[in-house]
């Protein structure tokens, strides 16, 4: 299966979605900021990201296009994971590279469909 870097301050959050992937036989690998995640993205090259918009530090939309625009993580998809709902925040996603949009709360079907599409499963 998969290995999936889940970017989110969210303790709930992250609970939720690592044991979600982990009962489909993913391996989650998990970060608390967007500056952990592009660290974490460039040293373990994940197969997809799931990225929440509000953290400390850089918040996902700067994180999302430092990894999609780098040489080195640009063939990672990102997946935006949030609660901003809104069509700005959808298409700002898309235009920082993003692949996917999700809103929070999101339901564990809607989560591990969403990433089996993008992942070509």
């Amino acid at each position: 299966m998969a290995r999936i870097l889940v970017v989110d301050d969210s303790p709930t959050e992250t609970h939720q979605f690592v044991n979600a992937l982990a009962r489909q036989g993913h391996q989650v690998l998990t970060a608390t900021s967007g500056n952990d995640g592009i660290d974490i993205a460039c040293a373990e090259q994940p197969d997809i990201i799931l990225m929440d918009v509000v953290m400390p530090g850089i918040n996902g939309f700067q994180a999302t296009r430092q990894i999609t625009r780098s040489e080195t993580t640009s063939h990672i998809p990102v997946i935006i994971v949030s609660s901003k709902s809104q069509d700005a925040d959808r298409i700002w996603g898309e235009r920082q590279g993003a692949c996917g949009y999700l809103v929070k709360p999101v339901d564990d079907r809607t989560l591990i469909d969403t990433v089996n599409h993008v992942l070509g499963e």
